[in-house]
C-alpha cells in the first residue's frame, strides 16, 4: 500500500525540507557554494520543500512543477517565503518559450531531485537545461536507479504485495502489466507504474548523457540506503560499498539513490 508521506501532505513536505537540509544542500556544497544572492530553480518542485533550505541561506528560488494541486499546497506550505518575492512557485513547463525568455542562463543552481526518472526525452532534457544555466553553472541530480529493488516505484502501487515485492518491475512490459491486473490495480495505479518503468535511468546511462550533452560530473556519491529513508523507514543512510560501486551495471541493483552534481563546460 502507498506510504503514509504520499497522503500526509505536511509529513511529505517536513521530510523534504529536512532531507535536503541534511544531506542535498551539503552535498551541493562540496563543490558550490551556497551563498547570498545565489539563483536556484528546482524542475519538479512538488510542495517545495527542497527549495526551503535554498532560501534559508539567501537564495533567490523558482520552482516549477506541472502538478497543479502540488503548486496549491506550496503556495501554502512557502506562504511567507513566498510573500518575500525571494520564491516564486510557478505551474509552468520549462520549456515553454515565456519561460525560457526570462530565465535564460539565469540561474547558478538547477535542483531535480527525484525527477530525471520521471522526464520523457532525458537524452533531450539533460542538454537543454544548459539554456537555464550561467556559465560554470551546475545541476543537482537525486535519483534512484532503474534496476535497483523498487526503482519502479512499487510505493505508489495500492496493493499490499505489490508495493512491497523488489525487483518485479524489471519484468518484461507485457507481463509486468499482467502482474498488475492480476494484484487488482487501478487504471491509475498501472498507468503511473508502467510510466516510470518508461522513464526509468540507470548510472551507466545517466553519466553516458550528461558526457555526451557536454557536462562534466563535478561529484557524485551512491547509496546503498537512501538519505531519504532516514525519515520515511527511520534507517540510517549508507554510502555504497566500495566493491559493489567498482562494478558497472551490476551496482545499480543495490543503490538505493544516485547523487550527482554536474557543471556546464
Amino acid at each position: 500500500m502507498a506510504l503514509e508521506h504520499h497522503s500526509n501532505h505536511q509529513m511529505r513536505f517536513d521530510q523534504q525540507v529536512e532531507n535536503a537540509r541534511n544531506y542535498v544542500l551539503p552535498f551541493v556544497e562540496k563543490t558550490l557554494k551556497v551563498s547570498a544572492g545565489m539563483t536556484v530553480l528546482e524542475i519538479g518542485c512538488g510542495e517545495g520543500g527542497v527549495l526551503k533550505p535554498f532560501y534559508e541561506r539567501g537564495c533567490t528560488c523558482v520552482g516549477v512543477d506541472l502538478d497543479q494541486p502540488r503548486i496549491d499546497l506550496a503556495q501554502v506550505f512557502l506562504k511567507n517565503e513566498i510573500s518575500s518575492s525571494h520564491m516564486l512557485i510557478l505551474n509552468q513547463n520549462v520549456y515553454e518559450e515565456a519561460f525560457l525568455k526570462k530565465y535564460g542562463e539565469y540561474f547558478d543552481l538547477i535542483v531535480l531531485k527525484d525527477v530525471i526518472e520521471h522526464i520523457h526525452g532525458q537524452e533531450a532534457f539533460i542538454p537543454f537545461m544548459k539554456k537555464l544555466l550561467k556559465p560554470k553553472g551546475q545541476i543537482f541530480f537525486g535519483f534512484p536507479p532503474w534496476y535497483m529493488p523498487f526503482g519502479g516505484h512499487q510505493q505508489i502501487a495500492q496493493k499490499k504485495w505489490t508495493s512491497k515485492i523488489p525487483y518485479y518491475h524489471l519484468l518484461p512490459m507485457g507481463m509486468y502489466k499482467w502482474v498488475l491486473r492480476l494484484a487488482g490495480e487501478g487504471a491509475h495505479a498501472i498507468d503511473s507504474l508502467v510510466d516510470v518503468k518508461q522513464t526509468g535511468i540507470s548510472i551507466e546511462r545517466f553519466e553516458k548523457i550528461c558526457r555526451s550533452s557536454g557536462y562534466s560530473i563535478v561529484n557524485k556519491q551512491w547509496f546503498l540506503i537512501n538519505p531519504i529513508y532516514r525519515y520515511k523507514f527511520g534507517l540510517k543512510p549508507r554510502r555504497q560499498v566500495w566493491l559493489f560501486g567498482a562494478i558497472p551495471f551490476l551496482r545499480n541493483f543495490l543503490t538505493t539513490c544516485a547523487y550527482y552534481t554536474i557543471q556546464k563546460d
